[in-house]
């Protein structure tokens, strides 16, 4: 459930703020969110927006639409439209996926200590096709944090997730990524995400990651991630990737 609940439950700075000498991007690409809301009264929409995760030759994910508006000063809105998929040796499937919404408010930001923290609990609806979703309505309650020190960025937090039906249980997840502005025009970082067993009988996850953001010219931009995944029972190390086009207006 990582990936398609980051699908939705994930926001970035405004595109325009790339063109000068600014704190390091946080959000998107990254699976690690950050507390940085929309700009008031703007929309950052990502299309297309590809992710996966998987084994191997086996694999699912979603691509399709998420679309994040500054409702208010502090506030954003989120709702994620996405097709999901599934590969294995058989080939692959697609079909609808569980929409997904969200609220992100900010209720700290002190620009003289670069430090924000922001609540951004979000609900999946089960709109996906027969075996694509989880067939429930499922919620996440994270609160994250973020501090800017120059071209520096550190943030990450965490949260609850409910994760109802058949052989799910719910589960906490957290994060902390460190991100770099190398140029005013490239954005470089590192995570690291633990998740608990989100299956009856099913083991946690250890997710490293490397993500980057490459602007282009106004208002577009490039976001791309990847990692490897690691289970505590030992299993094969699995994979994750994202790679998006975003836009500001």
């Amino acid at each position: 459930m990582a990936r398609s609940r980051n699908f939705a439950l994930r926001s970035l700075l405004i595109a325009g703020a790339a063109m000068v000498a600014t704190p390091a991007w946080a959000g998107p690409p990254f699976m690690t969110d950050d507390p940085e809301p929309t700009e008031t009264g703007h929309w950052e929409v990502y299309a297309p927006l590809v992710d996966g995760e998987g084994n191997g030759a086996n694999f699912e994910g979603s691509a399709g639409v998420e679309i994040n508006y500054g409702a208010a000063p502090n506030v954003q809105i989120t709702v994620g439209l996405p097709i999901a998929y599934a590969h294995d040796s058989f080939g692959t499937e697609w079909g609808a996926g569980d929409v997904a919404v969200s609220l992100k408010y900010r209720f700290y930001h002190n620009e003289d200590l670069g430090l924000s923290v922001a609540v951004f609990p979000g609900v999946t609806l089960p709109t996906a096709s027969d075996g694509f979703g989880a067939g429930e309505v499922t919620g996440f309650l994270p609160v994250w944090f973020q501090k800017d020190s120059g071209a520096w960025s550190v943030f990450g937090g965490g949260g609850y997730a409910f994760n109802p039906g058949a052989g799910n249980r719910d589960y906490w997840t957290g994060a902390l990524a460190v991100s770099r502005q190398i140029t005013p025009r490239f954005s470089l970082g590192v995570e690291v995400e633990r998740q608990g067993a989100d299956t009856v009988g099913g083991s946690a996850t250890t997710s490293l990651g490397v993500g980057a953001i490459y602007q282009l010219d106004a208002p577009y931009r490039l976001l791309a991630s990847a990692g490897p995944t690691y289970e505590d029972d030992g299993g094969a190390t699995g994979f994750h990737t994202f790679l998006a086009l975003g836009l500001d207006f």
